[in-house]
């Protein structure tokens, strides 16, 4: 199911957290009623992880992950490095990427199998994107938007993207990343998909803003209301064939 949850003050879920099928990484120094929601949900089934990245909290922008790896950017310190190594589970991979455009999060998004980057990543770190979370990546652009990590969000199970993307567009995505998409908004209108929602196979967290009739679309399309247990945590689910959904 989906739940909704506040940072503080903010519903930008999705800047203090980052949630795949084999960790979860939230904000250090967060309140305790933002953590105590994913401990409450997630914390029998895959490790959670407190920490900052270069010192910030906003941790879900400068790194992105599936559960095979994690790439964090480069104002990562090695203090922090070591923690996130010691408190991933030994088969995730993780690596920091220098790059100019370093808020990995805003910049690329990706589930188990597939990843969409932006247009404009170096060509190195496309190549350490494919070795360390083990997918095939495009490059793209959502609604007219460079940042694909802003503008969508998806797990194995369907993806959720900008209320003005086409439905060509749509119908082209779905064929490259072979999971049902919709279009919809989240925090009661807002197209920042990425920062408002974090989810992953069996389980989504957005925030408070976010209205009953986004909720239901969040969890039609990742599949949270058909989940059964014997899934949780396993993180084999494989990727659908093409469907496309929009918004009536």
């Amino acid at each position: 199911m989906a739940i909704r949850v506040q940072f503080e003050n903010s519903n930008e879920v999705g800047v203090f957290s980052r949630l795949t099928n084999a960790y979860v990484l939230i904000a250090l120094g967060g309140s305790e009623n933002f953590s105590s929601v994913f401990e409450a949900e997630l914390s029998q089934h895959i490790p959670l992880v407190y920490t900052t990245i270069g010192g910030t909290r906003v941790i879900g922008r400068v790194c992105v992950g599936n559960r095979k790896g994690l790439l964090v950017s480069s104002i990562c310190t090695d203090q922090e490095l070591l923690h996130l190594r010691n408190a991933l589970p030994e088969n995730v991979k993780i690596k920091r990427v220098e790059e100019r455009l370093s808020a990995l999060g805003n910049c690329i998004t990706a589930n188990d199998y597939v990843g969409l980057i932006h247009t404009d990543l170096d060509k190195e770190t496309e190549e350490i994107i494919q070795d360390v979370l083990d997918i095939e990546v495009f490059r793209t652009s959502i609604a007219g938007n460079l940042l694909v990590g802003t503008y969508s969000y998806f797990t194995n199970n369907g993806g959720l993207l900008h209320a003005m993307t086409s439905s060509q567009e749509m119908e082209e995505l779905s064929e490259l990343l072979q999971i049902p998409l919709i279009t919809g908004t989240i925090n009661r209108g807002s197209d920042l998909i990425g920062s408002g929602l974090v989810a992953n196979d069996w389980s989504a967290f957005c925030g408070m803003d976010t209205t009953a009739i986004e909720l239901s679309i969040i969890e039609k399309v990742f599949k949270l209301n058909s989940v059964e247990d014997d899934n949780i945590g396993s993180g084999v689910n494989k990727p659908n064939s093409s469907i496309i959904q929009t918004m009536i």
